[in-house]
């Protein structure tokens, strides 16, 4: 008795639109933040798509230029599946180019919608980028919350260079060849997520602060759809 057919049935959900731009710049390599600022950064992605219910997740990715990785979606093992391809090789450009970051994440949201949304900016801010201040002002202007997530010890850590099989080779150095320190910048993060009417967080060790993060968002209206 095979049958087949489709059929149309409305369901309700609840909750907000949220995009994640993670930094691949070769500083999210450095180890002050263990194994990586990057790695620490996906495992706590990771878990935060975990808590999502009802929420709508997107991510992209960026350093000299900014790449939609995850069209905003309820799909979590989707969401799983995009962010374990994300490495540090995939961005052709180095650079911190936070202000495409936010300008892409605003273009990626479905402005027609009444969700509540915010933009979480998971970098070092290892570049002075003035355009992302104004690129928050823009974005909180349109109703999106951005907020920043700080991936860096104040200390700071040496870059690690790898070869084609992964193993470490050494550190990246300036021209006078020293050993480059990335240090967290964390006066800039602090005035993006000002901007973005949002709240920024320092990682640490023992936790990456995305949990922290979601509970401010978890705040919003949470809108039906």
């Amino acid at each position: 008795n095979p049958q087949i057919g489709t059929k149309m049935e409305e369901v309700k959900r609840e909750g907000v639109d949220l995009m994640i731009a993670i930094d691949l710049s070769n500083s999210m390599l450095a180890e002050d933040i263990k194994p990586n600022r990057l790695e620490k950064a996906k495992l706590a992605i990771s878990r935060l798509i975990d808590k999502l219910e009802g929420d709508r997740i997107g991510l992209i990715v960026f350093a000299g230029e900014a790449y939609v990785q995850l069209p905003i979606t309820t799909d979590y093992s989707a969401a799983k599946l995009f962010l374990s391809t994300v490495n540090a090789n995939i961005v052709p450009t180095q650079g911190t180019e936070i202000a495409k970051a936010i300008d892409l994440s605003v273009q990626s949201f479905d402005m027609e919608n009444t969700q509540n949304k915010a933009i979480i900016i998971i970098t070092d801010g290892e570049n002075h980028d003035e355009k992302a201040i104004e690129s928050a002002q823009k974005a909180q202007e349109l109703g999106v919350f951005v907020h920043t997530l700080g991936m860096g010890l104040s200390k700071g850590g040496p870059i690690p260079i790898y070869n084609q099989y992964g193993n470490q080779t050494g550190y990246r150095k300036n021209g006078e060849g020293n050993t480059v320190v990335s240090k967290l910048n964390e006066r800039l993060l602090q005035e993006i997520a000002t901007a973005g009417a949002g709240v920024y967080v320092r990682a640490n060790n023992s936790k990456a602060g995305l949990s922290t993060l979601f509970a401010e968002i978890n705040k919003m209206e949470k809108k039906e759809i």
